[in-house]
C-alpha cells in the first residue's frame, strides 16, 4: 500500500518518479511499530521480499522505447526469482540473509533488523514475457533451483495447452490468468516435499552441512505470488 501510495503522490511536473521501495518498507515498518507499541498481546516477526515494476530509457537514445526495469527489495530469507521461461533460464535471484542458520533477518518482535539498515535494493533489466516470483522459504526450502524453474515452464505450457481452468484471454506465455496456475503449481511442488519425511530438500542438505542431522523436507509457510512482464497496450 506504501509503494502503491508513493507511486500516486503528486510531485512538481520538472521532478523525475524514482521508485524507492526501501523508503517505503522502512515507513511501513515504522507505522506498524507505532501501531503495535501501546500494550497488547501482539508478537511476531515477518522477512520481507518485493519486486516493483518501473521503466528505464536508453541512454543513447532517449526517443526509442521504454524497457522495464525491475526494482527488488529484500530483507531475510523469501526470495524473488526472474525467469525467462522459453529459454528455461534464470535472468536473477535475491541472496537469504542470515543472522545464522535458520535464523533470518527480520522485522518485529525483538528483531534488532530495520529496513533502512538491512534490506537490499537491486534494479534488474528484464523483458517481456519474464516471469517474476516471490516466493516464501517453505517453497524454497523445498525446491531446488532448477525444479522451480522446471515447474514454472511446464505450467505455462500446460496453461497454453488449455489446462489449468479458465483464462480471460490469450493464453501465451501465461496470459489470461496463467500466473495463478503457475502458482499453484509450484505451490503444490513444494508440499509434496515439505511433507515427506524421507524427501531430499535444499533445507537437509543446508543443515547436514551445518553438522545437524536432518531427513526430509521442511514443514513451513508456503507462498507464491507469480507476475508476468507484458507490455501495456494504453
Amino acid at each position: 500500500m506504501e509503494i502503491e501510495q508513493d507511486a500516486n503522490r503528486i510531485r512538481p511536473p520538472v521532478q523525475k518518479y524514482e521508485p524507492n521501495p526501501v523508503d517505503c518498507l522502512q515507513k511501513a515498518y515504522q507505522d506498524t511499530i507505532e501501531a503495535t507499541s501501546k500494550p497488547n498481546t501482539w508478537q511476531g516477526t515477518t522477512t520481507a521480499a518485493g519486486a516493483q515494476l518501473h521503466f528505464q530509457h536508453a541512454e543513447d537514445n532517449p526517443n526509442a522505447p521504454v524497457t522495464p526495469l525491475l526494482y527488488v527489495t529484500n530483507l531475510g530469507d523469501s526470495q524473488v526469482l526472474v525467469l525467462r521461461p522459453r529459454y528455461s533460464k534464470l535472468v536473477y535471484k535475491t541472496l537469504p540473509q542470515w543472522h545464522w542458520f535458520d535464523c533470518p533477518r527480520q522485522l518485529g518482535t525483538n528483531s534488532p533488523d530495520t529496513p533502512r539498515e538491512n534490506a537490499v535494493l537491486d534494479k534488474v533489466e528484464i523483458e517481456e514475457n519474464d516471469v517474476v516470483l516471490a516466493m516464501s522459504d517453505g517453497v524454497i526450502d523445498n525446491l531446488w533451483e532448477h525444479e522451480i524453474i522446471e515447474s514454472v515452464v511446464s505450467s505455462i505450457r500446460k496453461w497454453e495447452e488449455g489446462q489449468g481452468g479458465e483464462s480471460s484471454g490469450d493464453r501465451c506465455g501465461g496470459s489470461g490468468g496463467g500466473m495463478k496456475f503457475v502458482a499453484e503449481e509450484l505451490m503444490k511442488a513444494a508440499k509434496v516435499i515439505a511433507t515427506d519425511p524421507f524427501a531430499e530438500s535444499p533445507f537437509m542438505e543446508h543443515a547436514v552441512e551445518e553438522g545437524l542431522a536432518m531427513e526430509g523436507g521442511k514443514l513451513d509457510d508456503i507462498s507464491v505470488v507469480a507476475a508476468l512482464c507484458k507490455r501495456s497496450k494504453g
